[in-house]
């Protein structure tokens, strides 16, 4: 009889008959989980699966009722997780709103998916010592979802309410990546951007904890820059890569004041300290960085620019000698490219030259120029013709006469000067100061624009013209740039706009890396803006620049782009190729040495303090008239 007795399944052992609840008691005890006998017997009502069929493992859950997501919603705020041994003991010891789920899968699509959240469990959370369990569920936060081994990464992207069960909140959630499961611990590690396995409806969601963002957000070895601190956490540095960065363009955008021209020195001052024989140009409109990099960069405005008018090409001279519209201007420019061509051809180093054109960079006087002018003035028939060529003639000569302009059209800017130019402007070599910071405050408005265009072609030309040397990649950067690249609105067909959109088409193929800083983003060529790899955009208050950003930025970084307008200053998003995910950095504090001088003045303070007016006003009424500071 003990031997028969032996062969009999187990549940037919206990003699117990088949009472339901003594039922659910032994299938929770072979199960080895003492947590499942206090659950069977607190919640009989709590759907159990049938002896025929295992329990759904995690990730593998099939949709679930309205019955089961009724279960969820009404799990008590405060249920410890269950005791575990072994591995499971491990993972508990991340605490319990770490082990606890907040919500399930409800819903799912292809880039991202809804989850139905428990408020009592939201509530719970709230209170962890972790920032970012803190904030779990919240808009703006991640969450993860095991999926078999893994773990799936999403940030939730809007909240409503549920109606249909009591305290529930349904949230949509972008995807943003996916890790794997510590088998130990139950973190994420091994974070990779992309979804390869989605997770099922029913499947449970857990707040992301500071620990398994410090995986996420860690470098993967690639060179990096730090520039601050994720969100919310308190200890975890957030990184951009130089190299996927600078190589696919960067913008950085945000309103007046927000603390955007302090962002981008933070940016180029990292930058250059890790790569401190780099090639950095950046264009400064209002004179702001010079403070900022004078001990780390070479300053450059219009004392010391000296940029050669003859290394302008054949549309920039357009720009600068004729002043005509329409018909008369395009007989002007006729008159032009072949008095520039004869002027070109007269330089000693056009000698044996069988390609030369209106456009190559070969020095010329502007004395000869005049002289072709009036030469071929004087073969005319009738003297009416002359007048396109008195026009051009007259603009040179009122340039040459000119002192804001000597800068550029100084006759002592006729020599051979180019390689030398080229060598000072680019930090070629960069002996430490790998940063050239170009000053155009000072430039006359009228042609201001030309030199940002000689300054950008240059930089694409000689990228383009060295490609059988040594690559040395250059980084452009351009304040203000929707002064520059405008869009289509606003368009004037000037030659920088469609320089600097080249460049940020093809500027890639030859190492040239395109760097735009505005804060009027809808103002920008969308063309130009869409090139742009990597996106900082900092709090933005008009609401056709929020629309304008979110319509440039991907899919994924919805959940984050909805916090622009609340984001502190300093504060920014982070999306792109220069980070692993979309990210919510808070910038680090630069030093006082090392900032743009666009501190907004204190009124009250200023309007307090008098004494020395006249003195003042004296001084600067001197530089005024004498153009220079």
């Amino acid at each position: 009889m003990t031997e028969m007795s032996g062969k009999f399944p187990p549940e037919k052992q206990t003699g117990d008959g088949d009472d339901p609840s003594l039922d659910r008691l032994r299938r929770a005890a072979q199960r080895g989980r003492p947590g499942h006998l206090e659950e069977a017997v607190a919640r009989p009502e709590a759907p159990q699966p049938r002896r025929d069929q295992p329990a759904a493992g995690p990730g593998q859950a099939s949709r679930p009722s309205a019955e089961t997501l009724e279960a969820v919603v009404a799990a008590p705020a405060d249920r410890k997780p269950r005791p575990a041994s072994g591995p499971e003991k491990a993972s508990s010891s991340l605490g319990a709103n770490a082990t606890t789920p907040i919500g399930k899968v409800v819903e799912i699509a292809g880039s991202g998916s809804r989850i139905l959240l428990d408020l009592n469990r939201l509530h719970a959370c709230s209170e962890d010592d972790d920032p970012s369990i803190m904030l779990a569920g919240q808009v703006g936060s991640q969450v993860k979802i095991r999926v078999g081994k893994n773990w799936l990464l999403a940030s939730v992207r809007t909240q409503k309410q549920d109606d249909s069960v009591a305290g529930g909140i349904v949230a949509a959630i972008d995807f943003l990546g996916e890790g794997n499961e510590e088998r130990l611990t139950g973190r994420l590690t091994g974070f990779r951007r992309g979804v390869t396995t989605y997770p099922v409806p029913g499947s449970e969601v857990f707040p992301a904890t500071s620990d398994d963002l410090r995986q996420i957000y860690a470098s993967d070895g690639r060179a990096n820059v730090q520039i601050g601190k994720v969100f919310p956490t308190k200890d975890i540095r957030a990184g951009l890569y130089i190299d996927a960065m600078l190589g696919k363009h960067f913008a950085l955008l945000g309103s007046t004041g927000t603390g955007k021209s302090t962002g981008a020195a933070l940016i180029l001052h990292r930058i250059c300290q890790a790569a401190p024989e780099g090639h950095i140009v950046m264009i400064d409109p209002h004179g702001e960085y010079s403070a900022a990099f004078r001990q780390t960069g070479m300053i450059f405005d219009v004392s010391n620019l000296q940029m050669p008018y003859w290394l302008m090409n054949f549309d920039e001279h357009c720009e600068v000698f004729l002043t005509t519209r329409g018909n008369e201007r395009q007989t002007d420019a006729d008159i032009l490219a072949r008095c520039l061509l004869k002027a070109r051809q007269k330089s000693r180093l056009a000698e044996g030259m069988n390609k030369l054109t209106v456009d190559s960079p070969i020095p010329y006087l502007l004395s000869d120029l005049t002289s072709i002018l009036q030469d071929e003035m004087g073969k005319l028939d009738k003297a009416s013709s002359s007048i396109p060529y008195m026009r051009i003639k007259s603009k040179i000569d009122e340039l040459k006469a000119d002192p804001r302009y000597q800068f550029m059209f100084s006759g002592m800017l006729v020599g051979d000067t180019m390689a030398e130019f080229i060598g000072k402007i680019f930090r070629l070599p960069a002996e430490g100061k790998p940063i050239s910071i170009v000053d155009v405050s000072g430039v006359p408005s009228d042609i201001t624009s030309t030199v940002v265009a000689v300054l950008s072609r240059l930089t694409f030309d000689y990228a383009i013209w060295s490609r059988d040397e040594k690559t040395r990649p250059i980084l452009l950067v351009c304040e203000e740039a929707h002064r520059y690249v405008p869009n289509e609105k606003n368009a004037d067909g000037s030659s920088v706009g469609n320089i600097l959109s080249r460049i940020a088409k093809e500027g890639r193929k030859y190492g040239v890396s395109l760097g735009l800083i505005t804060q009027r983003p809808s103002d920008l060529a969308e063309g130009v803006l869409s090139q742009c790899g990597t996106i900082i955009s900092m709090r933005l208050n008009n609401d056709r620049d929020q629309a304008f950003v979110k319509a440039a930025m991907p899919e994924g970084a919805r959940g984050f782009l909805d916090s622009i307008p609340a984001l502190r200053n300093r504060e920014c998003i982070i999306c792109g190729e220069g980070v692993s995910i979309p990210v919510r950095v808070s910038f680090d504090t630069l030093e006082e040495h090392k900032r743009p001088a666009s501190e907004d003045p204190s009124f009250a303070a200023l309007w307090n303090d008098g004494g020395g007016e006249e003195e003042s006003v004296g001084r600067t009424v001197a530089r005024w008239r004498s153009q220079g500071r």
